[in-house]
């Protein structure tokens, strides 16, 4: 299953990295960028590499991914330098913009490290393609709201429509999954994290940043699909199997190969 929730934790509060595990967030993203004041950096890395090391259970540790600071920045090698002793197999690189920085920042990871490219700049969608084509990244991440103060963009609706759109072009265009959509400033108005789910759902994203536990729950069940969906997608299953080589039919409706396609992939979800 691709992981449809990534629960967002503050890098130097490690009292709440277990909290966060216990929750049911397919990834928590270990954050030492935006959520640690600068005076807190170092020692928030300090804090991540003794959980890494003594804290973290093997089981939980393919649902871990941190958040380095970005490229150019006076944390950023130090980051990665410890992300790399501890054997992280999940790093999010924000500001993603240039396929040189991306691939300079695999080479110093740990062997088979898959990289989180956060897109959240006009300069990284005009090389959004470059982007998501770099070796080692494994999927595209939509930072919106950054996106919109830098594009000078008021408002994360419809105004981000054309964007939203390059996201999901350009992830299946490099064969990646379904990118993920950016936050939900509502923590406590379920129906509109409802609503944001939805939205970014029906544009094709396939999972959803979250700032706050109560987030989740909503995006796992909304990005996953209904009892309907997967009853449908047995159906067509069912009748290519009784007919694997003619033309067949499924409620009334021809089935070609796109259909028996969409159904594989609701099965698979």
């Amino acid at each position: 299953m691709i992981a449809r929730s990534y629960l967002f934790v503050p890098g130097d509060r490690p009292e709440r990295f277990s909290k966060a595990l216990a929750t049911d967030a397919h990834q928590v993203v270990i954050d030492l960028e935006d959520a640690v004041a600068i005076d807190a950096k170092v020692n928030a890395r300090e804090q991540i590499a003794a959980w890494l090391h003594a804290g973290l259970a093997d089981a939980d540790r393919v649902r871990v991914v941190v958040r380095v600071n970005a490229f150019g920045t006076p944390w950023h090698e130090d980051d990665v330098d410890m992300l790399r002793a501890a054997g992280v197999q999940r790093v999010m690189v924000p500001k993603a913009e240039e396929a040189a920085q991306l691939a300079d920042v695999v080479s110093r990871c740990a062997d088979g490290a898959e990289l989180m490219a956060l897109v959240e700049s006009v300069a990284g969608i005009v090389r959004l393609r470059e982007v998501a084509h770099c070796k080692g990244v494994a999927r595209l991440a939509f930072g919106s709201i950054d996106f919109g103060v830098d594009a000078g963009i008021d408002g994360m609706g419809r105004e981000l429509d054309y964007v939203r759109s390059q996201f999901v072009v350009e992830s299946r265009f490099a064969g990646l999954p379904a990118p993920i959509d950016g936050v939900t400033l509502s923590t406590d108005d379920a129906a509109v994290i409802a609503a944001d789910v939805l939205d970014a759902r029906r544009f094709g994203f396939g999972g959803k940043l979250c700032i706050h536990p109560k987030q989740v729950e909503a995006v796992n069940r909304g990005f996953a699909p209904t009892n309907a969906e997967r009853e449908w997608a047995a159906r067509v299953l069912a009748a290519l199997a009784e007919n694997p080589r003619g033309a067949i039919s499924v409620d009334g409706k021809l089935v070609d190969k796109p259909i028996i396609d969409r159904a594989k992939r609701i099965q698979a979800a």
